[in-house]
């Protein structure tokens, strides 16, 4: 499945710098720019169809989030995968979302449940059909929807500032282990338990399921250490 690289016409210069830093945030985190990657300004603005400024701007907030190192005098690259940065978001996150997921067992109301239950039949065709990218989104818009049912997004925002380290290691995972099956088991088991009100059971089961980070970085490591710092 190709990025699209098309930028809009007719639009304005905003509009087309918000466009070029989704497309290339898109491509790092799918791992078509791999870590280390060299990437240009002037290639970039050929191949969108676009000035340099939207790029160089585009450039520069992804380096502030620290996907892009920029030297001067030297070029740009996608940044290689910070294992430290990883385990520091995996961190919050597992403590933030244990919590969450404790007040979901109280609050979340059956549309919340509902999408939920949506999410996981989509993620079952997504293991059927081996679309890895596809099921790196309904994995993110399953957590997302626990946070927005415990109207916690601002919250969740926060946790999406940290986490591109940690998405790329993700994302690395599902394109490089096809057995979704244990994650697709640990979501149903968690909606079961919140549907159930079981706070303790739900708050183990998130927990376990973002453990499994810690146990995919060493062999993602050893099988793609140029990805690596």
């Amino acid at each position: 499945m190709g990025v699209d690289t098309h930028v809009s016409r007719g639009h304005s210069a905003l509009s087309t710098k918000e466009q070029v830093y989704h497309l290339l945030k898109t491509r790092i985190l799918n791992l078509q720019l791999t870590p280390g990657t060299s990437i240009s300004e002037k290639e970039m603005s050929i191949e969108f169809n676009v000035s340099r400024t939207p790029v160089r701007e585009s450039f520069l907030r992804l380096a502030q989030e620290g996907l892009l190192d920029i030297y001067p005098q030297k070029g740009t690259f996608v940044s290689l995968i910070d294992l430290n940065m990883v385990e520091e978001a995996r961190f919050m996150r597992e403590h933030l979302e244990r919590a969450v997921v404790r007040i979901a067992c109280e609050k979340l109301d059956q549309d919340h449940l509902f999408a939920l239950d949506l999410n996981l039949s989509m993620q079952r065709l997504c293991i059927e059909q081996k679309d890895y990218k596809r099921m790196f989104e309904l994995d993110q818009e399953f957590h997302r929807t626990i946070f927005e049912g415990c109207r916690k997004m601002n919250v969740w925002l926060v946790i999406q500032q940290m986490n591109s380290h940690f998405n790329r290691a993700r994302m690395l995972r599902l394109a490089t282990d096809l057995n979704w099956g244990v994650i697709f088991e640990q979501h149903t088991s968690i909606v079961e338990a919140i549907k159930q009100q079981n706070a303790e059971s739900a708050e183990s089961l998130m927990k376990e399921h973002l453990m499994m980070a810690s146990v995919d970085r060493e062999s993602l490591k050893k099988n793609y250490p140029g990805y690596f710092k």
